[in-house]
This record gives C-alpha cells, sequence and structure tokens, in this order.
C-alpha cells in the first residue's frame, strides 16, 4: 500500500497532462473555414490588422481559417474577411466612413462586399445582410482595419460643391 501511495502523486499530473493533450487534440479536430487567400495576402501590413481582429462581432465568434491573412466570425461562417485584395480605384459604388475607415459597399443577393477604400493592402469582407448586421461588423471591424495607414479617402457629390476653377 505505501508503494502504490508513493506512485501515486507522480500518477496524477500524467493523467493530467494526458487529459490536456487529448482535449486539446479533439478541440484542433474541429474543421477550419476553407477561404481563399487574396492575390497579396502575403503583405507585411496585413499582419497589424490580423493580430487586431476581434474575438467576436456581434455573437459570432472568431473561427481558424485555412488560409493567410484571412478571418471568419461564426458557424456557419456569417462574415469573412480577407486582406490583400485588389485595391478599389474611383467608383460609383457606396462609400461609408465608420470609425475613421471608408468602405466601398457593393449589396449582392444574399452577399454583400465591404471593401477598405484608401488603404493598401485593401480588406474585403464577405457577409449576409440578413444573418448579420453591416454596421455591427464594420463597427467592430473599423479599429483592426485602421492599422493599415490611410492615402486616400471616399469622396462624395457634397465634396465636389464649390470647387475652384483652374484659371
Amino acid at each position: 500500500m505505501l508503494r502504490f501511495s508513493r506512485f501515486l502523486p507522480a500518477r496524477l499530473p500524467l493523467a493530467a497532462a494526458a487529459a490536456a493533450a487529448a482535449a486539446l487534440v479533439l478541440s484542433a479536430c474541429s474543421p477550419a473555414v476553407d477561404v481563399t487567400p487574396a492575390k497579396d495576402a502575403a503583405n507585411a501590413a496585413c499582419a497589424p490588422m490580423m493580430l487586431a481582429l476581434p474575438d467576436a462581432i456581434g455573437d459570432a465568434k472568431l473561427r481558424k481559417t485555412n488560409a493567410q491573412a484571412t478571418a471568419a466570425w461564426g458557424d456557419p461562417s456569417q462574415v469573412i474577411l480577407r486582406c490583400g485584395v485588389n485595391v478599389p480605384g474611383p467608383t460609383t459604388d457606396r462609400c461609408v466612413s465608420v470609425n475613421g475607415v471608408d468602405w466601398v459597399i457593393k449589396e449582392g443577393s444574399p452577399v454583400w462586399t465591404l471593401t477598405t477604400f484608401g488603404r493598401e493592402p485593401a480588406t474585403e469582407i464577405l457577409m449576409d445582410p440578413d444573418k448579420i448586421s453591416s454596421a455591427t461588423v464594420l463597427a467592430d471591424l473599423s479599429p483592426a482595419a485602421l492599422k493599415i495607414k490611410a492615402t486616400r479617402n471616399c469622396v462624395g457629390q457634397e465634396d465636389l460643391q464649390n470647387l475652384p476653377t483652374s484659371k
């Protein structure tokens, strides 16, 4: 009996470590979200933004993805983010500014595409506004998008009033 009790303390940490390892392996089995990386996903400027992404958008929790500079929230995915997409040029698409970040909005059916404007590399968000509010998505992701410096801003028709002439 003494021998058994002498080895018991040594076995408890081993059993606890084995249980923790099994839990880690089982949690690693949850499938990653399959996302196609953007053409410029390896751009180093994406890294600070990716590190600043929120753990949740509304009730949708951050999930693992299988591609560099991508993120997904919700199960099933409600929001997909890709850094390193083509930088949008001048456009007549709607552009909104949320917390210091300009976003070009292309309303699809059912998926909307929201792309940062005036930041290189650009970041794209795919979302279904019937599943999650675009206002919530943009408010929650704008602080991370601020990590990529803006070089241009959206210009609306009101900004084009009273321009000086070329004389």
